[in-house]
């Protein structure tokens, strides 16, 4: 099975924050990464917010997919 590529997200967050984030990730045995990809999707779904698949990003000029 293929990896999927990735992009790289950087963002500031509350210590707080990042502590919840971190202990919820632990009580699922997930990275960090993974649980906010978790959250994200979740939302997401929860909001009617269509996530592309991973290769339809773009179109074949390079150019965001419509």
């Amino acid at each position: 099975m293929a990896t999927a590529k990735t992009t790289t997200l950087t963002f500031r967050i509350e210590p707080g924050l990042k502590e919840a984030l971190r202990t919820a990730a632990a009580r699922e045995h997930r990275s960090i990464a993974n649980m906010v990809e978790v959250l994200i999707r979740d939302h997401c779904g929860r909001h009617g917010i269509v996530i592309p698949e991973q290769g339809r990003l773009f179109d074949d000029s390079g150019k965001p997919a419509s």
